[in-house]
């Protein structure tokens, strides 16, 4: 074995020079896949990179933005949500079923935000309090979800015909879309929630270790049921605005957004085990999954691969986390 001037062998300083590289390179794993992915829809097309077409696809990104940003906080606090396929058309169900059986927009627009809140705060107490494990709990809460949501509907989309909530999807001010600020504010306060309050301190330091953050007087169970609230909460928001862009409330399972969701925050940077969070790079996350579809849509490729490509990056995702520190 060679061994340098202080003693020390040179294969393993290699190899410790090697896992930091990867360890950077996995930092920013998704601005640089990111960057990659529109390079090369951009060769293939002179189409991607439009003004009208990343305008148009920063539009369809947000929705999946905000409902990721909600997946960050339970993926930090060491959980997941599986409900959030189910909760997204509960939320957009609720409220294309209130508005038309009579009551107001700002009634259903508030019944969505609240029902999805709901969702997550039953999760949490599944979690936090009856000690279930998050996969066991959020999956059956997707089970449940879903049967509710299409006996409220009957299986039925609910069309919902409102200027404002079209004005919503379609306007803004200038260059600037509604929904590129609806999901701004959502970013700056995940990010000032986690990386700026005593909440978020104990949130990541509940995410990193159970015990020692138990041990150290942390209301980890509260903690818990904080993170799924917050999913629950935004995921109720990206609901209003599901149903915003399409013009109604679809009630079938939403599993596309659901693996997108987990995937945007673990390529993002965020620890599947934890205890680590990157608001910027579950944005970045986001919108690289909705450029996959773009980019497949306007080259014509079949919509079948679009959950293939969702699959190879999540499971790209899951083995990149293995090089952050």
């Amino acid at each position: 074995m060679i061994a340098t001037a202080g003693g020390v062998p040179a294969a393993p300083r290699e190899r410790a020079g090697r896992t930091e590289i990867l360890s950077r390179i996995a930092e920013y794993a998704a601005p640089l896949a990111l960057v990659v992915l529109w390079v090369a829809f951009f060769i293939a097309t002179p189409y991607f990179l439009t003004l009208d077409n990343i305008g148009d696809l920063l539009v369809a990104s947000t929705i999946l933005t905000v409902l990721a940003l909600g997946q960050q906080f339970a993926i930090t606090a060491g959980g997941i949500d599986l409900s959030v396929g189910a909760n997204l058309p509960w939320a957009a169900a609720l409220l294309g079923y209130l508005t038309t059986h009579g009551y107001s927009l700002p009634v259903g627009i508030a019944a969505a935000i609240l029902g999805g809140l709901a969702v997550g705060v039953i999760n949490g107490v599944l979690v936090g309090r009856f000690g279930m494990t998050d996969f066991v709990a959020t999956l059956g809460m997707l089970s449940v979800l879903s049967g509710i949501t299409l006996l409220l509907t009957h299986g039925n989309t609910a069309a919902v015909n409102s200027r404002f909530l079209q004005r919503l999807a379609l306007d803004g001010v200038g260059p600037v879309r509604w929904f590129w600020l609806l999901a701004l504010l959502a970013a700056l306060a995940a990010a000032g929630i986690i990386f700026r309050t005593r909440i978020g301190t104990h949130l990541l330091a509940t995410g990193g270790r159970l015990e020692a953050a138990r041990d150290t007087g942390i209301a980890v169970n509260r903690i818990r049921l904080f993170a799924y609230a917050m999913s629950g909460l935004l995921c109720g928001i990206a609901g209003v605005m599901l149903v915003a862009r399409n013009g109604g409330a679809d009630p079938s399972l939403q599993t596309t957004y659901l693996l997108s969701s987990i995937a945007a925050v673990v390529l993002g940077g965020s620890s599947l085990a934890g205890g680590k969070a990157s608001v910027l790079g579950t944005v970045c996350g986001a919108v690289l999954f909705t450029s996959l579809v773009n980019g497949f849509t306007i080259l014509g490729i079949s919509q079948y691969y679009q959950p293939v490509a969702v699959g190879a990056v999540l499971l790209l995702a899951a083995g990149i986390s293995r090089f952050r520190k």
